[in-house]
């Protein structure tokens, strides 16, 4: 039976945050063995590094006289082990800067945000259509020159704060020409349309637009097409020729038309072509992506507008000027309003999903009938009431499906 002689081992561990660990380690070594072995009686040094991806190495040196004797000292050897989870400091100190920087990046939102920007960009859209309504003796096309003019004047600044520059990336100029040039006669179209059929009518065809949107996506982007987008397009043609009535198919039946029945058919051509550009636009965005700032879309939009309705209203000889001051500042008030209603459509895609957004635009063709009824004191036919309700059903067809498909997808 022979004593025991204790050796303690002290191990100080050192991080960067000032931090000092010392571990205790008891070693028993036997007398028998003791008097065979040089250098057992010298304390071993242990030496722990904390590495940054919480790794310890331990380096145990031998005293000088074991280093000495044998060729099989420890001396130089590094024994590397994982480091536990209960003496991880700076894992936990990462964890928690981590979870932190989390709650900072993560501010909480407003549930419905997004959903209220949607509200507000319809209910400036449908204002503008109303106003363009009462406006009178002014050409559709000097209208949209005026907006475009005033786009132009407030985008400037936001592109300079945002230093975008004003050309854009070289191989997306293209795209950015062919959204200006479409989004502008879509406009111009749709204010066409407006002056020459009720404002509801005009309304419900420009609002058909994500029914041909969809096809349009099948065709140029290569985009999944169902049997459903089929059926929400001859829901879509339907309810245009319910508020179109052709005397082909309706006859004589053109009782509630506004106006002469030319300019109806007009308006409603119009309408169709507008909502079929607005289509292409979309498309073109879908093509651009993310790759170009939203301000420098607007950007071209207005100025490659502005010229073409200053070189067609040069053309035609419309240009006048408002006689009545009301309709100058209700001209500058559309203006306003529809880089207002741009920015908060845009905020709302941001935020919520493009399904959501897409029903709450619905509320457009509710407010256009609302706005007939109320200003222009002219009650809906029941002919655009069911083309109206054929259309709303199509296109809010249209984004359920696509709600749907995204939910699964996520």
């Amino acid at each position: 039976m022979g004593d025991c002689n204790h050796s303690t081992h002290e191990r100080a561990l050192y991080i960067e945050d000032g931090v000092s660990v010392v571990f205790h380690k008891v070693d028993s070594h036997d007398d028998t063995n003791s008097g065979d072995e040089s250098g057992d009686d010298e304390r071993t040094a242990a030496r722990i590094h904390l590495q940054s991806n919480c790794h310890v190495s331990c380096d145990y040196d031998v005293g000088a006289e074991g280093a000495r004797g044998s060729d099989n000292s420890l001396e130089g050897s590094e024994k590397k082990t994982l480091c536990p989870p209960a003496f991880c400091v700076r894992s936990r100190l990462a964890s928690r800067d981590g979870s932190a920087h989390e709650d900072t990046e993560k501010p909480n939102r407003c549930p419905g945000l997004g959903l209220f920007y949607a509200f507000l960009s319809t209910v400036f859209f449908s204002t503008i259509a109303l106003l363009v309504k009462t406006i009178e003796g002014v050409h559709a096309i000097e209208i949209s020159a005026i907006r475009c003019f005033f786009q132009m004047l407030f985008t400037m600044p936001l592109l300079i704060y945002h230093k975008t520059g004003f050309l854009g990336p070289r191989d997306k100029r293209i795209y950015l020409v062919l959204r200006g040039f479409i989004g502008s006669n879509a406009m111009i179209l749709l204010f066409y349309a407006v002056q020459q059929m009720p404002l509801a009518d005009a309304t419900v065809i420009m609002f058909s637009n994500p029914v041909f949107t969809s096809l349009l996506a099948w065709i140029f982007l290569k985009e999944r097409c169902t049997i459903w987008d089929c059926v929400f397009t001859v829901f879509t043609i339907t309810g245009v020729l319910l508020i179109a009535r052709p005397p082909f198919l309706f006859g004589d039946h053109r009782r509630g038309i506004e106006g002469n029945y030319a300019n109806h058919i007009k308006g409603t051509i119009a309408a169709f072509a507008g909502a079929i550009g607005a289509a292409f636009t979309f498309v073109v965005l879908r093509k651009m992506g993310k790759s170009v700032h939203y301000y420098l879309s607007v950007w071209y939009y207005a100025v490659i507008g502005f010229i073409e309705c200053i070189i067609t209203v040069s053309v035609l000889g419309e240009w006048k000027i408002p006689y009545c001051g009301r309709d100058r500042w209700l001209l500058m008030l559309i203006a306003v309003l529809g880089i207002a209603g741009q920015c908060f459509l845009t905020k709302a895609l941001q935020i919520e999903k493009a399904g959501p957004v897409a029903l709450m635009r619905t509320i457009d063709v509710v407010l256009a009938f609302i706005f007939q009824f109320i200003f222009l004191n002219r009650a809906p036919t029941m002919w655009s009431l069911g083309g109206a309700l054929c259309v709303v059903a199509s296109t809010s067809g249209v984004a359920l499906q696509k709600w749907y498909s995204s939910s699964r997808k996520s």
